[in-house]
């Protein structure tokens, strides 16, 4: 199932005004910042702006911030076969006339944001016409005033910016996903299914860390054990199963490691996806702040980079 048609979907008064305006913005050629938790569609509302605009039949080219900064410097600008010799093109040349968007746009290496801001500026001079687009889940005017994100890239692209709310905020929004997520599903697997009374109340109460994305591995997990219906027995709920599936945005690989070890990248992980917001951190671990406050300073003290940066 194409999770596009899955997030554009709802009634919530504020996912509709951010539609609306992703809609309006389309016709134009506007940097753009899309905000969101990990899971809320930011991509996808990449590919709507996208599809609505008169570039829909040339490039959408989708770079992901987040790899290592090799990797992205070379999606980007491009790079020489070591092998043949061969030049092969970056997006920014490669999507010319279309759309190139830098995802997870937070996670540039701070270096190259500076020269990536003076490339940007300098495309009308190499006949490069693109439209810009950017997604994050992270709090980027925390990162400009931390130091840890160049102010003029930011505003570049911060100047229209569309922010989607995460899916607990859309509680009349989830049994109307829940829904259509399931249809793709039955039609992939060839057989009807339903959602018991009692799993859409679960849905309704559960506090969705992952969003969408959370939504459709555990339906499609589901799916897989019920014959018919969805009832509770079929769910797993913060089951490791499920939660591999929806850290494609973030994920850090999962392998053996120490309870220590294993704690510390739970604590980062909750920080970065919320923005690195103690409170809502310690919700998500279901810790006490002051026992979440604790561990970030045994941590800081044991000379971890993350949390000795942590603001």
């Amino acid at each position: 199932m194409d999770a596009q048609n899955v997030t554009l979907i709802g009634n919530d008064l504020k996912f509709a005004k951010a539609l609306d305006f992703a809609r309006s913005i389309s016709v134009t050629k506007a940097p753009a910042l899309i905000v969101g938790e990990v899971g809320t569609g930011k991509r996808t509302i990449c590919s709507y702006i996208h599809n609505l605009s008169a570039r829909k039949d040339k490039e959408l080219i989708i770079v992901d911030c987040s790899q290592d900064i090799k990797t992205v410097e070379n999606e980007i600008l491009g790079f020489r076969d070591e092998e043949s010799g061969r030049f092969q093109k970056g997006a920014l040349e490669s999507g010319n006339g279309g759309t190139v968007v830098f995802a997870n746009v937070d996670g540039l290496e701070e270096g190259f944001q500076k020269r990536l801001f003076k490339i940007l500026q300098e495309l009308p001079d190499y006949d490069i016409d693109i439209r810009l687009l950017a997604t994050t889940s992270k709090n980027l005017s925390k990162y400009v005033g931390a130091g840890r994100f160049y102010r003029a890239l930011y505003t570049f692209f911060s100047n229209t910016q569309i922010v989607l709310n995460p899916l607990r905020e859309r509680v009349g929004d989830i049994e109307l996903i829940a829904n259509h997520i399931l249809e793709g599903i039955a039609e992939e697997n060839e057989k009807e299914l339903s959602i018991a009374p009692e799993v859409m109340e679960k849905f309704n109460s559960h506090y969705w860390a992952h969003n969408i994305a959370e939504l459709k591995a555990i339906l499609e997990k589901a799916a897989e054990e019920a014959e018919d219906e969805i009832t509770a027995t079929h769910l797993e709920f913060g089951e490791r199963k499920a939660e591999i599936r929806t850290l494609s945005d973030d994920d850090d690989g999962i392998r053996l490691m120490s309870l220590r070890e294993a704690e510390k990248l739970l604590i980062r992980k909750a920080l970065l996806h919320t923005c690195e917001n103690r409170t809502q951190a310690a919700k998500i671990l279901g810790v006490s702040i002051r026992t979440l406050r604790n561990k970030i300073n045994e941590y800081r003290n044991d000379g971890s980079a993350f949390f000795v940066n942590l603001r």
